[in-house]
């Protein structure tokens, strides 16, 4: 799926009665992703500081939690001397992230072209959290919720891949979180940039194993034709995990044995949790590793993980964010 655009084309007021309206069916929200231009597009843009890359490339992966701070984040970034970025929960046009377009002004702080995908169109203002301690507006200027790659390079060729679209946290029968009602999917945007295929995805939470295995299936078959052998790196908050009690153990997820036997390898992330409190996540909550790299012959020359916290003692994000140093 791709269609590139300079901006996303936003929900009309008809179509915003329409989402509202419609009843909360799996058929009904086929009908309505289909209806939502936005749903099909990826809005590329900003512009690349460099013309190629050096011999290694420095990749970040980062679930930003809709991005509140767009400054302190970026700085945090630039600090790490990024190549690509690989984002996901970027707002723009949410009442809670002050209708700023958060991978645009991102991107643009650190000299980077962007491409910005939806996930959702937020049908609400988000959490009681978000609603009470930071919309200043009762309204969202254009509701989406999505993913995001930010590259000093030229971005060369790109691809949407939806990974369902049933309608899980539409749908009445199914509800991921009644309080933030939305309609979307998962996805994952693909880019081609200096001959590498880098991927940003974040896969279902509200799940278990085998759901989350069947995204990453659909997942790898996509890039495979994309990538036609090109290297890859696939970077994002897989929720591995996430929603199994009582261990929330990464290990219980069989999507790593998938990847391995497609030839990706996962090996080199290093130990430890991915995930902490935040200014939205407040209450106290199991320690989880969400955040992965899977990379395709590619060499691993380091990885860390930088705490999201920021020098002033601010979350930025409940999740950290992860890094890898590569080359071909």
């Amino acid at each position: 799926m791709k269609r590139i655009v300079e901006t996303l084309t936003p929900v009309s007021d008809a179509e915003q009665q329409q989402i509202l309206t419609a009843p909360k069916t799996s058929d009904s929200h086929l009908e309505l992703m289909a209806a939502v231009p936005a749903m099909s597009e990826i809005e590329k843009g900003g512009q690349a500081s460099v013309s190629t890359f050096g011999e290694q490339i420095k990749v970040a992966a980062w679930n930003l939690e809709r991005c509140l701070f767009v400054e302190q984040s970026a700085k945090k970034l630039s600090s790490l001397r990024v190549d690509v970025v690989l984002l996901s929960e970027m707002d723009c046009g949410m009442a809670r992230s002050a209708q700023r377009h958060t991978t645009h002004d991102m991107a643009e702080q650190l000299g980077m072209q962007y491409c910005y995908g939806v996930e959702f169109y937020e049908m609400g203002l988000g959490g009681p959290v978000e609603v009470q301690h930071f919309c200043k507006e009762d309204y969202n200027l254009v509701g989406w919720h999505g993913n995001a790659i930010m590259s000093k390079a030229p971005i060369d060729d790109l691809m949407l891949v939806r990974l369902d679209d049933h309608g899980h946290w539409f749908c009445t029968d199914k509800f991921a979180d009644p309080e933030q009602p939305r309609i979307g999917g998962r996805m994952a945007i693909v880019a081609m940039i200096q001959g590498i295929c880098f991927v940003t995805t974040h896969l279902e939470s509200a799940a278990k194993a085998v759901q989350r295995l069947d995204q990453i299936a659909i997942l790898l078959s996509a890039i495979d034709e994309f990538a036609d052998g090109s290297p890859v790196i696939i970077g994002g908050d897989l929720n591995t995990g996430n929603h199994m009690p009582p261990n929330y153990d990464w290990r219980d997820e069989t999507l790593f044995e998938y990847c391995e036997e497609n030839g990706y390898d996962f090996s080199f992330n290093p130990e430890g949790f991915t995930t902490r409190q935040s200014l939205i996540t407040r209450a106290p909550s199991q320690k989880m590793k969400l955040d992965w790299f899977l990379t395709k012959h590619l060499q691993i020359v380091e990885a860390g993980i930088e705490s999201s916290i920021d020098e002033d003692g601010t979350p930025l994000s409940d999740h950290d964010c992860i890094w890898v140093n590569c080359k071909t």
